[in-house]
């Protein structure tokens, strides 16, 4: 089979030539390349082959039917939805994704980000480096805190189990529901009127676009924060931008936004208040990306073998 790799994996290659040799031993072939978004680049890259493996880059229609023998998609990645899946399933391509890789990466963020805004980190940092003290910055405590979970699947449910240890009480609203003690599902209108902390984690899907809307937001506590560490057209970034400068919410941590960074610096969250942003890091440390290697070969093995798993379509 003729194997291509879109982009990097983002391991060295010690790594990658440990998962690569046993398949080039066993006949097959591989090609890597460096990422390149241009359909017509990708296309004739991947023209013959028989398996894709990416990340998140955009993946069209236009590569996919331009790729004749391929019969396998191999996603580096949890969320699918920059793969042109329609086109995927009427050509009966298998398609399966990196599910679980990122699960303590992504929650540990969400944490970071929720005690860096609680403390006033960044505030307080740029006074001790000017010379001068914490007056007007004086933080509060996660325990004790009202948190929201919105999606509690595997990185949902991580995340309020740390937010569990730290003493908080864990609310939820998912179409699924699990059996966890501590977490108590309500409807989403209630965890966000309820919550001093809302930490999104649901796929991004046609029904959860534009989820977190003004309306959304007006029904949030006056004082409450707004963690994004899922995908960024879940929220409207310009009502969200207007809840933080108008004083509605006290600060956000935002990981994710419409499209992948670098961003326009004039972007409404870039500017606006008490915004702590990211270049959507919450799935990449050092330990996830070898632990996401393991996962995409894995499901390479399996889909050989016949037996696909983390199967998308």
């Amino acid at each position: 089979m003729k194997i291509v790799l879109l982009e990097s994996l983002a391991v060295n290659d010690e790594v990658l030539q440990a998962h690569v040799q046993p398949l080039l031993d066993e006949g097959h072939s591989f090609a890597a390349y460096e990422k390149d978004t241009d359909p017509k680049v990708q296309a004739g890259r991947a023209k013959d082959a028989d398996v894709i493996i990416l990340a998140n880059m955009p993946l069209s229609g236009e590569v996919i039917d331009a790729c004749g023998n391929l019969k396998f998609i191999d996603v580096a990645f949890t969320g699918v939805d920059h793969i042109d899946l329609k086109s995927a399933r009427a050509r009966h391509i298998a398609v399966s994704n990196a599910s679980g890789y990122s699960n303590e990466s992504v929650a540990e963020l969400v944490i970071g980000m929720t005690l860096s805004l609680l403390r006033n980190v960044r505030q307080v940092e740029a006074r001790c480096r000017a010379g001068e003290t914490k007056e007007g910055f004086v933080g509060s405590e996660l325990k004790g805190k009202k948190i929201g979970v919105v999606g509690t699947g595997a990185i949902g449910k991580r995340v309020a189990e740390l937010f569990h240890y730290f003493g908080c009480e864990i609310m939820a609203y998912d179409t699924v529901k699990t059996d966890i003690p501590y977490i108590t599902y309500l409807s989403l209108e209630e965890v966000l009127k309820n919550s001093d902390i809302v930490t999104l984690h649901c796929p991004l899907t046609k029904g959860t676009k534009g989820l977190i809307n003004a309306e959304k937001l007006a029904l949030m506590k006056q004082g409450a924060y707004l963690i994004n560490a899922a995908r960024g057209p879940i929220v409207d970034s310009d009502a969200l931008a207007d809840a933080l400068n108008e004083g509605k919410l006290s600060g956000a941590g935002v990981d994710v936004f419409e499209t992948e960074p670098p961003l326009d610096t004039k972007h409404p969250l870039l500017q606006a208040k008490n915004c702590l942003v990211t270049p959507h890091i919450a799935f990449a440390s050092q330990e996830s990306m070898v632990l996401r290697a393991e996962i995409v070969f894995r499901n390479l093995r399996e889909w050989m073998k016949g037996n696909q798993i983390n199967k998308i379509l």
